[in-house]
């Protein structure tokens, strides 16, 4: 990475000028972070309250950080930070949420996401943990950080069928797991109904089922553990 790259990433950053993309679902709440962080000299570089759209312009836009909202209708912050991610490790995420919830905190480490924080937050903690993010430093606890990680490599409770499914299958699949028609799923991604059936046939004959009911009953028995 050259150094104007680096620049954009957080390295040496001062404290004004971060780059920042806001994702929420709720217009005042994008419109509060985006008064509050360009009065402390933050430069916000996108919003918008789609987890799709958002997974598309943040790794194009590369800010320094992207504040994700944890529940959006079409998707999880969590999922977000992970495709962006995919795209590019370099580009910080922070999830932000109403709700103390300790899956979600696991997921947002798995994700890689700098931190996760309540919107109860006071606006000027907010402001140094988007710093602290900028400079690519991790919000969460060192050893609860370890202990999480550390979790996900028991190999007798992870399914090696599953690391055959693509993202978009292990999501259907989670979709599948909670109830879901073939058409609910679709509003849920943004897909066309025909698109998710095909996504599901593909991912049942990956993990060797042949009805849907199995897949439920599969992750349903794998929450429990």
């Amino acid at each position: 990475m050259n150094a104007s790259a680096a620049s954009d990433h957080g390295v040496g950053l001062p404290d004004d000028g971060i780059r920042v993309f806001i994702l929420d679902d709720h217009e005042l709440v994008r419109r509060g972070l985006e008064d509050l962080l360009e009065s402390e000299g933050f430069v916000v570089v996108g919003m918008t309250g789609s987890a799709a759209e958002a997974a598309r312009r943040i790794p194009a836009l590369r800010p320094d950080v992207a504040i994700l909202d944890a529940r959006l209708p079409d998707g999880t912050g969590i999922e977000v930070c992970r495709d962006v991610h995919s795209v590019d490790e370099t580009i910080n995420c922070l999830i932000l949420t109403s709700y103390d919830d300790e899956q979600a905190l696991r997921g947002a480490v798995l994700a890689g996401a700098a931190g996760y924080v309540l919107k109860e937050i006071a606006g000027s903690d907010l402001i140094g943990a988007l710093r602290r993010a900028a400079r690519g430093e991790s919000l969460f606890d060192a050893d609860l950080k370890a202990r999480i990680v550390q979790g996900l490599a028991e190999p007798e409770r992870v399914d090696p069928r599953i690391a055959m499914l693509t993202n978009q299958e292990r999501r259907v699949l989670e979709f599948i797991g909670e109830g879901l028609t073939n058409r609910q799923i679709g509003e849920r991604m943004m897909l066309a109904e025909k698109t998710v059936k095909n996504y599901v046939s593909s991912l049942l004959a990956k993990l060797g089922f042949e009805r849907r009911t199995q897949a439920a009953v599969h992750v349903a028995q794998h929450r429990d553990q």
